[in-house]
């Protein structure tokens, strides 16, 4: 007679072994209907597992973010099921879920086309609509590699062979097809109501570049269709706002193969670059940071020293000079211990902020980059703090309130925030752990904001603070971090001395806002779709004159203007005056200023906005004031 505990504390008695299935049944028809899974002590089963002792179970429905997961799961085995029907001689691979979605990988003798694709869905969406039940059943290992082999799938026969002997293997029937998983699946097709096929892309078997290439087929699944449809808008909105189309649409910066991973910046897209970097060159200065700037080429030796070299080798550009073997530097830490180094600290000195905008190099795989957001040359706005123990939290708190003041003049007010604690292997006592943790949790305990704990995460020298944006097509970017690092003062022999007179190792925090400026100006493109807030605009106010008569005091605005510290420009090309509205309002510019003759003869601009909204005529002086408030108020909206 097994006891039942449900999630709410209550329990139910039934008299025999029972099914997930007949106990959502038990507790009402609504919930027999949206089971899709059961969890039975943390562990996820099928709606047709038997329970036969006392167990805690909780029904999973399309409400639960692993019901979630088993849809799309399931989605790829029916995915898998109408290709084999479309396509016979088609032989299935492997079909995990994915952020967003699932894939399966096939192996067959012609390229899937866009055509074949609509094909399957469309059979994808039948075999949904029969409602099939799906159950499950084990084979042993030997068998189920001969069964599969019989039925010319080569590729699930060597999966299962690398599965050890005396292992039962799980397989799963929906009609005439069956596969090899381990679970668990809908209860039957019927539960897969939206889905889409994405595209069609080469992967290698076993992701080995030295093995056969196959074909994977990306779909994305969700509960309803509303789901589905919510998710093809934000993938059309991410397309349009994509950074590098934007990028080359407004002419800010390009990349070519013969530099990959590496950003040739041009005049419009290098103001923005610069505008950011002295933004938080401002901020740091006035929050008592030293910049400094360090080699980009150092020694070996240094790395080795550092513990770069060991970790990160295969990450690293390389050179030699002399019969000497040099490291183009991936990361600012080693060189800013060498300022620290330089002349003898007391305690008195501490803590030691110093900052650099460090160009850094690091040989991310070609298959990885992407535009901005992923290079191999890229520029961090870097600091590391130099204190003692008992200023770790009053340094982390210092520097989050900068943080959040950093990103809400961005325009980013939804931070989520992390605190990744000790792994296993670590440098360092667990005294001196604890001391930093509970530094970092009381910081973020001060915020009032909520955060995720990531037990085991941190660095092996020391525990991390991760901050992470939302944008406006609720993507999540990891930007900002303050890690607190134990180990490489000590390697690098870095000391001060103490209030007794005896010689310590300063603890050191890593910690960057923005991360990359490439990346971070990568974000802010989409963020906007390439219509940034006055303050960064590359072209803050374009001057529009009507006719050549006009011409003299259009550069006179724009002069003016310029000379006010504004980024100004003026068109007098010989084009209608609508045909130079729409060409700047596409070019994202923030205010368009028609002359004619009418502000001519009384020395005043009529104003419209990128967005169309015409703010009618006003003096440059008024229009000077209405742009600096826009500036000051920088992407905050409140």
């Amino acid at each position: 007679m097994p006891t039942i505990t449900l999630p709410d504390g209550s329990q139910r008695v039934f008299e025999n072994p029972v099914s997930v299935r007949e106990i959502a049944a038990a507790i009402g028809p609504g919930l027999a209907k949206a089971a899709l899974a059961g969890k039975i002590d943390d562990h996820l089963v099928d709606t047709s597992h038997v329970i036969a002792q006392d167990a805690s179970l909780a029904i999973i429905t399309d409400r639960d973010p692993e019901g979630l997961d088993i849809i799309r799961h399931s989605s790829a085995h029916l995915l898998a099921h109408a290709v084999k029907q479309i396509y016979p001689s088609a032989q299935v691979t492997i079909g995990p879920v994915i952020e967003n979605g699932f894939y399966y990988d096939f192996a067959f003798e012609r390229p899937f086309t866009p055509e074949d694709l609509e094909g399957i869905q469309a059979r994808m969406e039948e075999l949904a609509a029969r409602d099939i039940p799906i159950s499950r059943s084990v084979m042993p290992r030997d068998e189920a590699v001969t069964f599969f082999r019989n039925m010319g799938e080569e590729y699930k026969a060597r999966i299962i062979a690398d599965i050890p002997s005396n292992e039962d293997i799980s397989l799963y029937r929906q009609d005439g097809f069956i596969d090899l998983c381990r679970g668990p699946h809908v209860p039957s097709t019927g539960k897969l109501k939206a889905f889409k096929l994405m595209k069609v892309a080469g992967a290698y078997w076993r992701g080995d570049s030295r093995n056969e290439m196959l074909q994977r087929i990306y779909g994305t699944a969700w509960t309803d269709q509303k789901a589905l449809k919510t998710y093809l808008h934000r993938l059309e909105e991410a397309e349009k706002r994509d950074h590098r189309r934007v990028g080359k649409a407004l002419g800010l910066f390009h990349v070519q193969e013969e530099a990959p991973g590496m950003a040739f910046w041009h005049d419009r897209g290098w103001r923005i670059y610069v505008e950011v970097q002295n933004y938080i060159r401002q901020m740091l200065r006035e929050h008592g940071y030293q910049e400094v700037h360090t080699p980009q080429i150092i020694d070996r030796s240094l790395w080795e020293r550092s513990g770069h070299w060991e970790k990160f080798r295969d990450d690293m550009f390389t050179t030699a000079s002399e019969n000497r073997d040099y490291a183009v530097k991936p990361m600012n830490c080693p060189g800013h211990i060498q300022i620290f180094n330089q002349g003898l600290k007391s305690y008195r000195d501490l803590p030691l902020r110093i900052a650099e905008f460090g160009s850094c190099h690091r040989n991310e795989p070609s298959g990885t980059l992407h535009g901005l957001m992923r290079v191999r040359n890229f520029v961090q706005d870097d600091a590391h703090i130099f204190c003692t123990e008992e200023q770790i939290q009053q340094e982390v708190t210092t520097f989050m309130d900068l943080l959040f003041q950093v990103y809400a003049d961005f325009g980013f007010n939804e931070v989520q925030l992390a605190l990744a604690t000790r792994p296993d292997k670590r440098v360092g006592s667990d005294e001196v752990w604890d001391k930093a943790e509970k530094a970092l949790e009381l910081a973020l305990n001060r915020t009032a904001l909520p955060w995720q704990l990531k037990p085991g995460e941190g660095a092996f020298y020391g525990p991390k603070i991760e901050f992470v944006l939302r944008d406006c097509l609720d993507r999540l970017w990891q930007c900002g971090t303050i890690q607190v690092d134990f180990s490489m003062p000590g390697r690098l022999d870095a000391h001060y001395i103490a209030e007794d007179g005896s010689k310590r190792t300063p603890v050191m925090l890593h910690r960057a806002i923005l991360g990359s400026l490439e990346r971070f100006i990568g974000i802010l493109i989409e963020q906007y779709a390439g219509a940034l807030p006055a303050w960064l605009a590359p072209v803050q106010a374009v001057v529009l004159n009507i006719t050549d008569h006009q011409a003299e005091y259009a550069v006179q605005v724009e002069k003016s203007l310029m000379r006010q510290g504004f980024r100004a420009s003026v068109d007098l090309r010989n084009e209608k005056i609508g045909f130079k509205i729409r060409e700047h309002t596409l070019q994202r510019v923030p205010y368009l200023l028609v002359v004619g003759d009418r502000e001519m003869e009384t020395e005043t601009v009529a104003v419209r906005t990128r967005t169309g909204q015409d703010l009618g005529g006003m003096t440059l002086t008024v229009f000077a004031e209405c742009l600096r408030a826009g500036i000051a108020r920088r992407g905050r909206t409140e």
